[in-house]
């Protein structure tokens, strides 16, 4: 039997709205609480559910009704000093230099190449069946590397708004099925 994953990108928080790096414990916003009670997961009925430690995915994973299990190993990127920053209030020097090469991560946070580092052994750990996974964009982009086998650079390209899904199959190896954008 194969392995069918649903990643879903928790919802809108006010620092996703304002563009800021994400906080950890910052929860949902009115408007991404309400997008989540709308949202419909036609089709992502799964097994096992998985859950970032984050407090806007496990509102997320509340709100829609499943009773998901934590795992470390999707928690969002860690933004070192720049967590709860929005790009204004950084220098114009360290931004010009995080915008070349974002996959380095933000000063004294973690690497895209780090993300994809713990979220591939978690991927190719999920045994076979139907799995829901609520996390955060950096995860999705990372398991989409992983599972294409691709440089964490080039998922930069791909848009994951709050909401998004990502579908990934695996009989043998891991493929792409569907992307959703939220």
């Amino acid at each position: 039997m194969p392995t069918r994953l649903v990643l879903l990108c928790a919802g809108a928080t006010a620092a996703t709205r304002a563009a800021r790096f994400a906080d950890p414990a910052e929860p949902l916003d009115a408007g991404g609480r309400a997008k989540v009670l709308a949202l419909d997961l036609a089709g992502a009925a799964a097994a096992h559910c998985w859950v970032s430690p984050a407090a806007a995915a496990r509102e997320t994973a509340a709100l829609i009704g499943v009773a998901a299990e934590e795992a470390p190993a999707l928690r969002d990127i860690d933004a070192g000093a720049w967590t709860g920053r929005s790009l204004e209030s950084l220098a114009p020097a360290a931004v010009a230099a995080w915008l070349a090469a974002p996959e380095a991560g933000a000063p004294g946070g973690e690497s895209m190449a780090a993300v994809r580092a713990r979220v591939g052994p978690w991927l190719d750990g999920l045994g076979e069946g139907r799995v829901l996974a609520i996390s955060h964009a950096a995860v999705l982009r990372a398991a989409i590397a992983h599972a294409l086998d691709v440089p964490v650079a080039a998922t930069l390209a791909i848009d994951v708004a709050p909401l998004s899904m990502v579908v990934l199959s695996r009989h043998g190896r891991w493929r792409v099925q569907e992307l959703r954008r939220g």
